[in-house]
């Protein structure tokens, strides 16, 4: 999947955020918090070619309903979309 802002992942106490660097700090003004599930896809997201890549590898390695899983990756990749954040 194409990430189209540059955003860095970080880990801080514990709580993990995207930050924006360079030309993103324009468009997205402030971080992003994301869970521990959110980091983790967001990981994945450069290798994925499709959402059932990234629901595929998860289910591996959460103990969680496929189900579950695959809601929680279609809504994670609709909100990063809505803010133009990946293609």
């Amino acid at each position: 999947m194409e990430i189209k802002a540059e955003l860095v992942l970080r880990e801080i106490a514990g709580d993990y955020a995207l930050i924006p660097v360079g030309e993103s700090v324009l468009a997205h003004n402030g971080l992003f918090s994301l869970s521990e599930t959110g980091a983790r896809i967001w990981e994945l997201l450069p290798q994925a070619e499709t959402a059932e890549e990234i629901v595929d590898t998860l289910a591996q390695e959460y103990d969680a309903p496929r189900e579950t899983i695959q809601a929680d990756v279609a809504e994670f990749l609709d909100q990063l979309r809505a803010l133009n954040v990946i293609a």
